[in-house]
């Protein structure tokens, strides 16, 4: 029997980095559920990301993927082609007027690290998200006081066509957790204004967002970051904890005790029970309060009733 990868490679161009066919995604996500990848496709880096869009067949969905700390990947899989950038988006560099370029797949805690070597202030706050700049530049990724949109000068990017775009931070059209960058952008790079600072004031900042994240968080479980975006005004966490939600459970899928927006897999949920767990406390939510929470956890696939 065919699988849908081998069908979909038929399709698919030349490339010089990895195709995988019929790939799991479960291990690419910090909640460890999810179906397959019909093809999963690393570039080897922009050139190469760019000729395969220009050459794909436009039909054929594309779906980009991270380091999976904020994203759901339902029991169905992903049909089409997902992309996730690897070592070829993986630079960082400190260029003059104490600007930073790192490409997207760079995880934001490492940011952070290379710019605290470097004595440059104004990146600290990446030490608390859990993510990749690719994601940041998405979806205005903030914490601590800090938000994407307050340092990026500019970010490269390739479109559905494989046409390479540079943003500007205008363009990005940021919002709380929030942009209007076109949707089919893969961003590749991005450019972001630092300043100079002491390595010890620098070090000493992460130092206390590390412990703030440890001591208020379920950071060492299986989870998916802060599962809705905070209503204007409020706190998602106490709307979640006045509706009788901290703890509440269906199957291996719990409301954390510690922080209720964070759901957990406590092993063997699948991602419809989580989805389903984060939707019941929406409603529970709904109910107590008359506000309506938005997911900002990312919920992508097919979905297995």
């Amino acid at each position: 029997m065919t699988t849908p990868g081998a069908q979909l490679a038929r399709r698919l161009p030349a490339v010089r980095g990895r195709i995988e066919l019929d790939k799991p995604l479960a291990e690419f996500t910090w909640f460890r559920v999810g179906g397959p990848a019909d093809v999963l496709y690393s570039p080897a880096d922009e050139e190469d990301l760019a000729s395969f869009l220009a050459a794909l067949d436009e039909h054929i969905p594309v779906q980009v993927i991270g380091v999976g700390s904020n994203l759901l990947v339902r029991d169905g899989g992903i049909p089409g082609v997902v992309i996730r950038l690897g070592r070829g988006f993986g630079q960082m560099a400190l260029e003059d007027g104490f600007l930073v370029r790192s490409g997207t797949s760079v995880p934001d805690i490492r940011l952070a690290q290379f710019a605290l070597q470097q004595g440059i202030t104004l990146l600290t706050f990446l030490r608390g998200i859990p993510g990749t700049i690719g994601g940041a530049l998405r979806m205005n990724a903030g914490a601590h006081g800090g938000e994407t949109r307050d340092i990026l000068v500019e970010a490269r990017g390739i479109d559905r066509k494989g046409k390479l775009h540079i943003m500007s931070n205008e363009d990005m059209g940021y919002g709380y957790r929030s942009s209007t960058a076109p949707a089919d952008m893969i961003f590749t790079s991005a450019l972001f204004q630092g300043a100079q600072g002491d390595r010890d004031e620098i070090k000493a900042h992460m130092d206390e967002i590390t412990a703030a994240r440890e001591a208020s968080q379920p950071i060492r479980s299986r989870t998916g970051g802060s599962t809705f975006k905070n209503p204007e005004g409020g706190k998602s966490w106490q709307l979640i904890d006045a509706a009788g939600m901290r703890g509440f459970a269906i199957g291996p899928a719990r409301v954390s005790e510690m922080h209720c927006n964070f759901l957990i897999n406590e092993g063997g949920a699948t991602a419809a029970q989580i989805e389903q767990l984060g939707e019941t406390v929406k409603a529970r939510v709904k109910e107590n309060s008359g506000i309506d929470l938005h997911w900002e956890i990312k919920r992508v696939g097919v979905e297995v009733r």
